[in-house]
Protein backbone atom coordinates (compact mmCIF):
# COMPACT_ATOMS: atom_id res chain seq x y z
CA UNK A 1 0.00 0.00 0.00
CA UNK A 2 2.78 2.53 0.88
CA UNK A 3 4.57 1.94 -2.43
CA UNK A 4 1.69 2.31 -4.37
CA UNK A 5 0.86 5.89 -2.78
CA UNK A 6 4.43 6.78 -2.98
CA UNK A 7 4.15 5.74 -7.12
CA UNK A 8 0.21 7.65 -6.99
CA UNK A 9 2.46 10.74 -5.82
CA UNK A 10 5.33 10.42 -8.42
CA UNK A 11 2.33 9.97 -11.51
CA UNK A 12 0.39 12.57 -9.95
CA UNK A 13 3.58 14.65 -9.87
CA UNK A 14 4.64 13.90 -13.16
CA UNK A 15 1.07 15.22 -14.41
CA UNK A 16 1.66 18.24 -13.02
CA UNK A 17 4.79 19.15 -14.67
CA UNK A 18 3.65 18.10 -18.06
CA UNK A 19 -0.04 20.12 -17.67
CA UNK A 20 2.65 23.00 -16.51
CA UNK A 21 5.05 22.96 -19.47
CA UNK A 22 2.04 22.68 -21.47
CA UNK A 23 -0.18 25.68 -20.26
CA UNK A 24 3.33 27.92 -19.69
CA UNK A 25 3.70 27.15 -23.26
CA UNK A 26 0.03 28.18 -24.28
CA UNK A 27 -0.13 31.72 -22.28
CA UNK A 28 3.37 32.50 -20.99
CA UNK A 29 4.32 32.09 -17.16
CA UNK A 30 3.46 35.08 -15.57
CA UNK A 31 -0.27 34.52 -16.98
CA UNK A 32 -0.77 31.11 -15.76
CA UNK A 33 -2.10 30.57 -12.36
CA UNK A 34 -1.94 27.42 -10.25
CA UNK A 35 -5.47 27.23 -10.80
CA UNK A 36 -5.03 26.58 -15.01
CA UNK A 37 -2.71 24.05 -14.03
CA UNK A 38 -4.50 21.77 -11.47
CA UNK A 39 -7.14 22.02 -14.29
CA UNK A 40 -4.68 20.65 -17.31
CA UNK A 41 -3.59 17.80 -14.53
CA UNK A 42 -6.91 16.88 -13.90
CA UNK A 43 -6.41 17.54 -10.44
CA UNK A 44 -7.35 19.78 -7.55
CA UNK A 45 -5.33 22.81 -7.00
CA UNK A 46 -4.66 21.15 -3.21
CA UNK A 47 -2.36 18.70 -5.01
CA UNK A 48 -0.13 20.83 -6.75
CA UNK A 49 0.44 22.06 -3.16
CA UNK A 50 1.46 18.61 -1.51
CA UNK A 51 4.28 18.78 -4.49
CA UNK A 52 5.17 22.43 -4.85
CA UNK A 53 5.20 25.63 -1.96
CA UNK A 54 4.31 28.04 -5.40
CA UNK A 55 4.52 28.75 -9.19
CA UNK A 56 8.05 29.42 -9.18
CA UNK A 57 8.81 26.15 -7.48
CA UNK A 58 6.84 24.07 -10.09
CA UNK A 59 8.60 26.30 -12.66
CA UNK A 60 11.88 24.77 -11.41
CA UNK A 61 10.95 21.72 -11.07
CA UNK A 62 10.14 21.31 -14.77
CA UNK A 63 13.42 23.14 -16.08
CA UNK A 64 15.61 21.04 -13.56
CA UNK A 65 14.05 17.55 -15.46
CA UNK A 66 15.99 18.36 -18.49
CA UNK A 67 18.69 20.58 -17.29
CA UNK A 68 20.04 18.64 -14.77
CA UNK A 69 21.19 16.07 -16.85
CA UNK A 70 23.21 19.16 -19.12
CA UNK A 71 24.56 20.49 -16.21
CA UNK A 72 25.99 17.36 -14.94
CA UNK A 73 27.59 16.73 -18.61
CA UNK A 74 29.61 20.36 -17.74
CA UNK A 75 30.09 19.45 -14.24
CA UNK A 76 31.75 16.07 -15.70
CA UNK A 77 34.21 17.92 -18.05
CA UNK A 78 37.93 18.15 -16.33
CA UNK A 79 37.99 14.75 -14.40
CA UNK A 80 39.50 12.80 -16.77
CA UNK A 81 42.79 13.90 -17.19
CA UNK A 82 43.39 11.72 -20.47
CA UNK A 83 40.60 13.96 -22.14
CA UNK A 84 41.54 16.84 -24.07
CA UNK A 85 38.93 19.95 -22.12
CA UNK A 86 38.53 21.88 -25.69
CA UNK A 87 36.86 18.19 -26.81
CA UNK A 88 35.09 17.88 -23.72
CA UNK A 89 34.03 21.34 -23.50
CA UNK A 90 32.55 21.17 -27.30
CA UNK A 91 31.13 17.94 -26.61
CA UNK A 92 29.27 18.98 -23.75
CA UNK A 93 27.61 22.35 -25.48
CA UNK A 94 26.38 20.25 -28.40
CA UNK A 95 24.82 17.47 -26.72
CA UNK A 96 22.65 20.67 -24.90
CA UNK A 97 22.13 21.50 -28.46
CA UNK A 98 21.24 18.32 -30.08
CA UNK A 99 18.40 17.37 -26.69
CA UNK A 100 17.10 20.75 -27.78
CA UNK A 101 16.75 19.72 -31.32
CA UNK A 102 15.48 16.63 -31.24
CA UNK A 103 13.55 15.69 -27.77
CA UNK A 104 10.10 17.43 -27.96
CA UNK A 105 9.66 18.18 -24.17
CA UNK A 106 13.21 19.64 -23.99
CA UNK A 107 12.48 21.78 -26.78
CA UNK A 108 9.14 22.91 -25.22
CA UNK A 109 10.59 23.92 -21.59
CA UNK A 110 13.74 25.75 -23.16
CA UNK A 111 10.77 27.62 -25.18
CA UNK A 112 9.34 28.65 -22.12
CA UNK A 113 12.73 29.47 -20.75
CA UNK A 114 13.56 31.58 -23.70
CA UNK A 115 10.67 33.03 -24.78
CA UNK A 116 7.44 32.94 -22.11
CA UNK A 117 8.89 33.66 -18.67
CA UNK A 118 9.19 37.18 -16.89
CA UNK A 119 10.61 37.83 -13.72
CA UNK A 120 7.89 39.07 -12.04
CA UNK A 121 7.62 39.05 -8.06
CA UNK A 122 6.14 35.76 -8.18
CA UNK A 123 9.17 34.29 -10.43
CA UNK A 124 11.92 35.81 -8.04
CA UNK A 125 13.08 32.54 -7.49
CA UNK A 126 13.32 31.47 -10.86
CA UNK A 127 15.20 34.38 -11.51
CA UNK A 128 17.90 33.39 -9.09
CA UNK A 129 17.80 29.49 -10.34
CA UNK A 130 18.87 31.05 -13.97
CA UNK A 131 21.54 32.71 -12.28
CA UNK A 132 23.29 30.33 -10.06
CA UNK A 133 22.96 28.24 -13.42
CA UNK A 134 24.62 30.97 -15.75
CA UNK A 135 27.43 31.64 -12.90
CA UNK A 136 28.20 28.19 -12.28
CA UNK A 137 27.93 27.32 -16.24
CA UNK A 138 30.59 29.77 -17.04
CA UNK A 139 33.03 29.39 -14.15
CA UNK A 140 33.13 25.53 -15.93
CA UNK A 141 33.88 27.07 -19.25
CA UNK A 142 35.95 29.10 -17.62
CA UNK A 143 38.10 26.22 -16.15
CA UNK A 144 37.98 24.21 -19.36
CA UNK A 145 38.87 27.04 -21.43
CA UNK A 146 42.02 27.48 -19.24
CA UNK A 147 43.07 23.88 -19.07
CA UNK A 148 43.20 23.65 -22.67
CA UNK A 149 45.45 27.04 -23.34
CA UNK A 150 47.98 25.44 -20.62
CA UNK A 151 47.66 21.93 -22.27
CA UNK A 152 48.44 24.08 -25.55
CA UNK A 153 50.78 26.37 -24.71
CA UNK A 154 49.01 29.48 -25.89
CA UNK A 155 47.86 32.60 -23.98
CA UNK A 156 44.41 33.35 -24.98
CA UNK A 157 43.43 36.51 -27.09
CA UNK A 158 41.22 37.55 -23.79
CA UNK A 159 41.32 36.63 -20.38
CA UNK A 160 39.72 33.07 -19.63
CA UNK A 161 36.34 34.86 -17.68
CA UNK A 162 35.76 37.09 -20.36
CA UNK A 163 36.20 34.04 -22.90
CA UNK A 164 33.62 32.29 -20.71
CA UNK A 165 31.28 34.97 -20.75
CA UNK A 166 31.27 35.33 -24.43
CA UNK A 167 31.29 31.45 -25.11
CA UNK A 168 28.25 31.57 -22.86
CA UNK A 169 26.86 34.36 -24.73
CA UNK A 170 27.29 32.45 -27.90
CA UNK A 171 25.16 29.62 -27.03
CA UNK A 172 22.64 31.98 -25.31
CA UNK A 173 22.16 33.60 -28.59
CA UNK A 174 21.98 30.45 -30.65
CA UNK A 175 19.43 28.69 -29.19
CA UNK A 176 17.08 32.03 -28.93
CA UNK A 177 17.29 32.75 -32.10
CA UNK A 178 16.64 28.96 -33.32
CA UNK A 179 13.36 29.26 -30.82
CA UNK A 180 12.31 32.40 -32.64
CA UNK A 181 12.22 30.27 -36.04
CA UNK A 182 13.71 26.74 -36.22
CA UNK A 183 13.41 26.20 -40.03
CA UNK A 184 15.88 29.16 -39.97
CA UNK A 185 18.85 27.25 -39.36
CA UNK A 186 20.58 23.86 -38.43
CA UNK A 187 21.01 24.36 -34.53
CA UNK A 188 23.81 21.38 -34.09
CA UNK A 189 25.59 22.32 -36.94
CA UNK A 190 25.78 25.65 -36.80
CA UNK A 191 26.49 25.60 -33.45
CA UNK A 192 29.41 23.42 -34.27
CA UNK A 193 30.88 25.76 -36.88
CA UNK A 194 30.36 29.52 -34.64
CA UNK A 195 31.41 27.90 -31.56
CA UNK A 196 35.06 26.10 -33.40
CA UNK A 197 35.38 29.81 -34.86
CA UNK A 198 35.39 31.29 -31.61
CA UNK A 199 37.53 29.23 -30.07
CA UNK A 200 39.73 29.73 -32.76
CA UNK A 201 39.91 33.56 -32.66
CA UNK A 202 40.55 32.96 -29.11
CA UNK A 203 44.21 30.88 -30.12
CA UNK A 204 42.19 27.43 -29.35
CA UNK A 205 42.21 24.59 -31.84
CA UNK A 206 41.48 21.12 -31.86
Amino acid sequence: MVRRTKEDAEETRHQLLEAAQRVFVEKGVSRTSLQDIAQAAGVTRGAIYWHFKNKAELFNAMMDSVVLPMEQAMQQMGHDAGQDPLVELERAVLQTMHSIDSDARTRAIFEVATLKVEYVDELLAVKQRHVACYLEGTRQMQRSLEDAAARRAVTLAVPADAAAQGLHALMVGLIHSWMLEPAGFKLVAVSQAAIRTYLAGLGLKF
